[in-house]
């Protein structure tokens, strides 16, 4: 949980990241979200069939792949964030529930001038969930 902290700015109830499994430098990254029923957002979404709101799955990946972007650049101090400026080619497969685990695998597709598309998929269980293009861009 330290190097979450220490690379990227999000914190409860909006940090969506618990631990990194695995960090390849300029290749990938592959992050654990552990799903409870604590979930502030369970509340309101939905509260009688809860379920992960796709757009928080969709941030867990730019979380893990900030996280990427920090530690590929081998800082160790928390720095200025890198923003999300792009979604593409986004697939919900099946729902994710309270006491699923997410598997949050990133991998850096490309990097040019201070941008960096990312492809990112979740599993559950081994079986896909959700996949996604994002798109970063550090403002430093």
């Amino acid at each position: 949980m330290k190097i979450i902290l220490d690379t990227i700015q999000h914190r409860y109830p909006f940090l969506l990241v618990d631990r990194i499994l695995k960090f390849i430098k300029n290749n990938l990254i592959v992050a654990i979200k552990n799903v409870t029923i604590n979930e502030s957002y369970f509340q309101g979404h939905f509260p009688i069939e809860k379920i992960v709101p796709g757009v928080l799955m969709i941030e867990s990946i730019a979380q893990t792949a900030g996280i990427f972007l920090s530690k590929n650049n081998e800082s160790t101090k928390l720095c200025k964030p890198y923003y999300l400026v792009g979604i593409d080619k986004t697939k919900f497969k099946q729902f994710v529930v309270p006491g699923d685990q997410m598997i949050i695998t990133v991998v850096l597709d490309k990097s040019k001038k201070g941008f960096y598309i990312f492809k990112g998929i979740i599993t559950v269980d081994n079986k896909m969930v959700c996949k996604s293009t994002l798109t970063c861009m550090n403002y430093n």
